[in-house]
C-alpha cells in the first residue's frame, strides 16, 4: 500500500525534526546514532588522527593492552578450573594500577579472584568479544587478528575493536545487580555528545542521568518502588554504568577534588580533553 504523498512528507519532516528532549539531534539522527554508531549518517566518529599519546591515557585500554601482552608472551593463560584469570595474572595487571578497587585499596580485601576486579574482568571479556582473545580448553590465546595487530603495534585498531566491543557487545549490566535492561548503554553515545555539550563546566551525574532519562523515558519502567524510588534507583543506575564503568574507565571525565573513588551523588564532574581528542562530534 502507497502512504499518500502528503502522510509521507509529515513523516520526514517529523524524523528529520531536531528535538529538544534529544539535544537538537532529529529522530533520524538518534536512529543512527544508536544502531549505526559509526557509520557515515552518525553525528559521531572516532577522529582520524587519535595519538599515541591520546591512547596512553586511556585506563582501561591500557588494562586490556597489557592483558594481550602477557598472551602474547606467555604463548596463553590456563584459567581457573571455575573459567576465570589466575592470580597470578590478575595481580600482574592490577599492579601497573591503571584503575584501582575501593576494597583492595581499602585493604579490606585482597586480590584473590577475578571478581575482586571487575575492571580487569571487564576488559579481558571485552578482549574476547572484540575478536582479539579466543578461549579454548580452558585456555586463552591470542587470535591471528590480535597477533597482527600487536606485531605491527597498531594500537589505533586494537583500540577500536576493544572499544566498540565494550560498547556494544559486552552487557554492562553484567557488572551490577540493577535490571538486565541496557540503561546508560543504549545511547552511550548519546551521553558523550551530552559530556562534550556540558562538560566544560563541573556538573553532577544525575544531571546527565535526568537528560538521558528524557531522551529515553520508558527506562524508568523497569524500576520498582522498593527500598527507594523508581527515579533515584535509575539515576543511580545510569550514573554507576555511564560515569563509574565507562567514562572514568575511558579517562573521559574527572572528579572535583583530588580522589581516587567517586561519589555519584555528590561530585562534580568534568570532561577531559580525552573526548574531543577521540571523538569527532557534529554541532
Amino acid at each position: 500500500m502507497k502512504i499518500p504523498d502528503d502522510i509521507e512528507k509529515n513523516i520526514l519532516l517529523r524524523n528529520n525534526t531536531p528535538m529538544d528532549d534529544f539535544l537538537g539531534l532529529s529522530p533520524t539522527e538518534i536512529h543512527h546514532l544508536l544502531y549505526d554508531t559509526f557509520g557515515d549518517k552518525s553525528p559521531i566518529q572516532f577522529r582520524d588522527d587519535i595519538d599515541d599519546k591520546t591512547l596512553d591515557q586511556i585506563p582501561l585500554f591500557r588494562i586490556a593492552e597489557e592483558f594481550l601482552k602477557i598472551i602474547q608472551r606467555d604463548k596463553q593463560i590456563k584459567l581457573t578450573p571455575l573459567g576465570a584469570l589466575p592470580k597470578k595474572v590478575m595481580v600482574e595487571l592490577y599492579d601497573k594500577r591503571f584503575l584501582l578497587e575501593e576494597l583492595v585499596e581499602s585493604g579490606i580485601s585482597k586480590l584473590w579472584r577475578e571478581e575482586d576486579s571487575i575492571s580487569i574482568r571487564s576488559a579481558r571479556f571485552a578482549t574476547e568479544l572484540a575478536g582479539l582473545v579466543k578461549k579454548a580448553n580452558g585456555k586463552l590465546t591470542l587470535t591471528k587478528t590480535a597477533t597482527k595487530l600487536l606485531e605491527t603495534n597498531n594500537r589505533l585498531q586494537i583500540f577500536k575493536q576493544f572499544f566498540q566491543a565494550f560498547t556494544d557487545k559486552f552487557m554492562w549490566s553484567f557488572n551490577d545487580g540493577y535490571p538486565e535492561q541496557p540503561i546508560g548503554q543504549l545511547g552511550w553515545a548519546f551521553s558523550v555528545i551530552m559530556l562534550d555539550k556540558f562538560g566544560d563546566q563541573p556538573q553532577t551525574a544525575d544531571f546527565y542521568a535526568d537528560k538521558y532519562l528524557r531522551a529515553f523515558p520508558k527506562f524508568i519502567s523497569f524500576f520498582r518502588h522498593d527500598f527507594s524510588t523508581p527515579e533515584r534507583q535509575f539515576y543511580r543506575c545510569y550514573s554507576v554504568r555511564t560515569f563509574d564503568r565507562f567514562f572514568l574507565w575511558f579517562g573521559f571525565v574527572t572528579v572535583d577534588k583530588q580522589k581516587i573513588f567517586l561519589d555519584l551523588d555528590n561530585d562534580k564532574l568534568k570532561r577531559t580533553d580525552l573526548v574531543k581528542r577521540i571523538f569527532k562530534i557534529d554541532d
